[in-house]
């Protein structure tokens, strides 16, 4: 059973996800007390392939109170840890194509590691998403419809 961090809501309504993959974090020993007490946020944050390695950026990690001079920037950039040939696939489908490196959620493994869903997406225009609150509406109304057939 894995626990939930946190996730990142803001990228399914920007993003169309193409394909996700789990990957591990770099930690510092004051930021895994501050992720156990869920003290994380993964808005506007995104990955980039740099040296041929996955680096996280603008995930915030709020500072762990009893750890005083141990703390670590909020911001700082993270790497994320991934097999080589993860990384070359994730590389060409960047470069090649245009797509994003975007985490979607946070959360402890069964083992007790810090893992982050990072997903391959390519952004949304402004029609798509309008399509998408439309798709919705439309559902809503009939499951609605649905509920209020069966109450009679």
């Amino acid at each position: 059973m894995n626990k939930l961090i946190a996730s990142n809501r803001k990228a399914h309504r920007d993003y169309a996800i193409l394909e996700a993959i789990e990957c591990g974090i770099e930690l510092k020993g004051s930021e895994v007390k501050s992720l156990r007490l869920g003290k994380m946020n993964l808005e506007d944050s995104f990955a980039r392939i740099e040296n041929n390695e996955v680096i996280l950026y603008n995930t915030h990690i709020s500072p762990y109170l009893e750890a005083s001079y141990l703390n670590v920037e909020p911001k700082r950039p993270r790497r994320l840890l991934l097999r080589k040939n993860q990384i070359r696939k994730l590389f060409g489908q960047v470069v090649q194509r245009g797509f994003t490196l975007v985490p979607l959620k946070a959360y402890f493994s069964d083992r007790g590691f810090a893992k982050i869903e990072l997903a391959l997406c390519r952004g949304k225009k402004f029609y798509d998403r309008r399509e998408d609150m439309k798709r919705r509406e439309t559902e809503l109304e009939m499951r609605r419809a649905i509920k209020s057939r069966r109450g009679k």
